[in-house]
């Protein structure tokens, strides 16, 4: 044995609020009301949308109103955000546009939940489990700016710009993708039965940079992976 031979120690350390990539058969869970736990994802790479469909799964046993998806920009808190409030009904915000969709409550079973919209003729829709609400028209000729910021597990209040106790997500939520353009029925009917595992092309779970903030519990799921 060589005496001269360096020995080379490696330590690895994890920082508290660094990103990391990829959540590939993970879900997160959010234990508690807060207005200090919530997932960032990565700032998406788009100018603008002019259509999209964002899917998720999630449960939640609360019995308020809380926010699925928040993504917010200079122009607009809400430019877009996917919102369940306490009696069960389901709303879409685009800036200053809103569609209500009424849909069975949520309870401690997960759901595969998708919403699509496109602004040529201003159509969007919800999708539990694969089926779809009535379509609803609205904010035709709009877009969806570039260059905000995703949230999940939280919403910020409109008043103040900050994040909304209130408003915040208790339960898990999974698997959240999202497309520059309007998956058809069948495409959304696949997801929901774990047959088609494909991210999406704006927000890719397998992929996506992410920072955890606050008690946010990720955990295996093992959906949706052969």
């Amino acid at each position: 044995m060589n005496p001269f031979i360096p020995i080379v120690l490696v330590i690895c350390i994890s920082l508290s609020g660094s990103e990391s990539a990829g959540l590939a058969g993970k879900s997160l869970i959010f234990p508690t009301k807060t207005n200090t736990s919530f997932v960032k994802l990565k700032t998406p790479t788009f100018s603008k949308l002019s259509a999209f469909t964002v899917c998720f799964w999630a449960a939640s046993e609360v019995v308020r109103p809380y926010a699925l998806f928040s993504y917010s920009t200079s122009r607009s808190q809400f430019e877009l955000l996917i919102w369940q409030d306490i009696n069960g009904m389901f709303y879409l915000y685009l800036g200053d546009y809103g569609a209500k969709f009424s849909l069975p409550k949520a309870n401690g079973l997960l759901r595969h939940i998708c919403v699509t919209w496109e602004s040529q003729g201003g159509v969007g829709a919800a999708w539990i489990n694969g089926r779809r609400s009535l379509q609803k028209v609205g904010g035709k000729g709009q877009t969806v700016k570039g260059s905000g910021e995703i949230i999940l597990g939280q919403t910020k209040d409109r008043r103040h710009g900050t994040y909304d106790i209130n408003g915040c997500f208790v339960g898990e939520i999974s698997d959240v993708n999202m497309w520059d353009h309007v998956l058809n029925s069948n495409q959304i009917k696949m997801l929901s039965q774990n047959c088609l595992c494909t991210g999406g092309n704006i927000i890719d779970w397998n992929t996506i940079g992410y920072t955890a903030a606050g008690n946010v519990k990720i955990q295996d799921s093992k959906r949706c992976q052969f």
